[in-house]
């Protein structure tokens, strides 16, 4: 009977600890430097929150990007979005090989949203990603070269929602503080 009890107690705590195990626990202290909507032809899909160590993005520390879905999509649609703006940003700097292995990599990180799910990207510098759906991790992505095109997308100076991209930057006032 004790035994058992001790068993039931180190299940709920490997339990709880796995549901608390999330981006945050990654990235202790990091603080929202700035959000935004993305709207395609006036409908909004998500919202945007990046997350930083400092009062600034710098692509040498760990950061987060959170988005929270306010359409359903298909995973389909989630991973030729994303392929298409990397290749848009990237174009030269993308081998033939790697759109394959990175095309396998979105599938098997990504799901088909609904409205109120969250995907959060988690950049390492010099290792890669890991993305986590509605907090459990997902997908680690061990190459630094996708990692930094994936979150270009957003934060590159040629992203396609330059407005998006300055709110996520926290350069705009009305993000400021927050």
């Amino acid at each position: 009977m004790v035994h058992r009890a001790r068993w039931t107690c180190l299940c709920l705590l490997i339990v709880a600890f796995s549901a608390t195990a999330d981006w945050r626990s990654q990235l202790p202290g990091a603080q929202r430097l700035g959000a935004g909507e993305f709207t395609w032809f006036g409908l909004r899909l998500y919202t945007a929150q990046l997350w930083t160590l400092g009062p600034a993005l710098d692509w040498n520390q760990p950061f987060a990007l959170e988005l929270l879905y306010h359409r359903s999509l298909s995973k389909d649609t989630l991973v030729q979005a994303s392929l298409e703006e990397m290749h848009r940003l990237n174009a030269s700097g993308i081998a033939p090989q790697q759109r394959p292995a990175w095309t396998q990599a979105l599938e098997a990180a990504f799901v088909d949203v609904r409205p109120g799910m969250r995907i959060t990207g988690l950049y390492l510098p010099g290792q890669g990603c890991r993305f986590y759906v509605e907090g459990e991790l997902s997908r680690e992505i061990n190459d630094p070269a996708f990692a930094r095109a994936f979150f270009a997308i957003w934060l590159d100076p040629r992203a396609r929602d330059p407005q998006l991209r300055q709110r996520l930057l926290g350069l705009t006032g009305s993000e400021r503080g927050r």
